[in-house]
């Protein structure tokens, strides 16, 4: 059998030499913060202290100033650019500490002290990527200092290494950006939605487009659609499933002309409104413009008296979903569709209102789809790169 050849697929220019294999063990030690016991923390206070369950979220505890200067001059503590690493709970996350004030738990949140052989934004990269999968324990595992000193890593130069990690982390920089610009997006989305429908007890929205001013009608939703409930197994038409949905964005995350068909379900035409009925919660909506079977707990709904396109808004705001979360059952909540049909929801009588509302929400939709494929082949792109420019 040929000899593996300890190079990656791709490497900058000027670097030829081969990687070498290390245990992380053989590069640095274990280190941790000096153990901080509850009646030495406070529910407020100057310095945040974070344990395993509050690691790069929100502090719920905190501890003196004047503790936090002894025990950072006299114990061990991460300089910037160390890489903090979970040792407990869901193990392996990691976070890169910044300089800011603050303490972490000992044992349960540890970080590697390594000597100029390792790159911080290299080995960021290969933490993030180890899987801890294989440790021992069957219900609470965590990472041991043993566990973490005998992981094989392959290295080149600290040269090559600090190329790497810094084209990773512009990569890292840019998919920050995107995902903060898709969730604007959608904050947005859902603030628009709360105001281009009436709340409780008024008869019109907040905001209106001009040349509106007639008062919303309270309608029946039983009269507004109707309930499709034709079945089909047609091999020939795209089935679509919950797996198939983009939670809370109503848009597919595959091609479904991949999928194998011939499951049977209900038959929907271009426009239907389908609606995820089991553990709406989850928000699995979608408006297609093709013929197909939705296969799984989906209302199919066709619209009657109202356009099918406001009817796609109007099943994702507050009103129809707090109704819809309305359910019996703990494990497998399905909306009622008896208390669904039956409840008034607040509609424009004029079908041009209609249309307008759900085209300036499908505007933002589309700008919150692109930034989501941006976001989508930024993450590829990194994935393919992490495969061909580590060993």
């Amino acid at each position: 059998m040929a000899e593996k050849q300890n190079t990656p697929e791709i490497r900058f220019e000027g670097f030829t030499d081969p990687w070498e294999q290390r245990k992380l063990g053989e590069l640095g030690s274990v280190a941790m913060c000096k153990r901080i016991f509850k009646e030495q923390t406070t529910e407020q206070g100057d310095v945040p202290f974070y344990k395993i369950g509050t690691f790069g979220g929100t502090p719920d505890a905190f501890i003196s100033r004047e503790l936090f200067n002894e025990y950072q001059r006299l114990y061990q503590f991460p300089k910037v650019g160390d890489i903090l690493i979970s040792a407990a709970g869901t193990i392996g996350r990691t976070i890169v500490y910044q300089g800011d004030p603050a303490y972490y738990q000992d044992s349960n949140i540890v970080w590697l002290q390594h000597d100029e052989r390792l790159d911080n934004g290299f080995l960021l990269q290969f933490l993030n990527g180890k899987s801890w999968s294989s440790l021992e324990g069957s219900t609470l595992k965590r990472l041991y200092n043993k566990d973490l000193l005998n992981a094989e890593i392959a290295i080149p130069s600290p040269d090559e290494q600090h190329q790497i990690g810094s084209t990773f982390a512009k990569l890292d920089d840019a998919i920050t950006l995107h995902q903060r610009k898709h969730d604007k997006l959608c904050t947005v989305k859902k603030s628009m939605l709360d105001k281009m429908f009436p709340k409780p007890g008024e008869t019109e929205p907040e905001i209106r487009f001009k040349g509106f001013t007639d008062p919303w009608e309270q309608r029946k939703f039983s009269n507004l659609t109707d309930r499709v409930s034709m079945q089909s197994s047609d091999p020939d038409l795209p089935q679509v499933e919950y797996e198939d949905i983009v939670s809370g964005e109503g848009t597919l995350n595959k091609d479904l002309r991949d999928k194998e068909g011939g499951k049977t379900g209900i038959k929907f035409y271009a426009g239907d409104v389908l609606y995820g009925k089991l553990r709406p919660y989850l928000m699995n909506w979608l408006y297609p413009q093709f013929n197909g079977v939705a296969v799984g707990d989906f209302w199919v709904l066709r619209a009657t008296e109202c356009d099918s396109s406001f009817l796609y808004r109007l099943v994702q705001t507050d009103s129809f979903q707090r109704l819809a979360n309305v359910s019996s059952g703990s494990k497998m909540p399905r909306a009622d569709w008896n208390l669904i049909s039956q409840s008034f929801f607040a509609v424009p009588a004029d079908y041009a209102e209609q249309r307008v509302i759900a085209k300036s929400l499908a505007e933002l939709d589309n700008l919150i789809t692109l930034h989501q494929r941006k976001l989508d082949l930024l993450k590829n792109t990194k994935k393919s790169l992490l495969d061909k420019m580590f060993v």
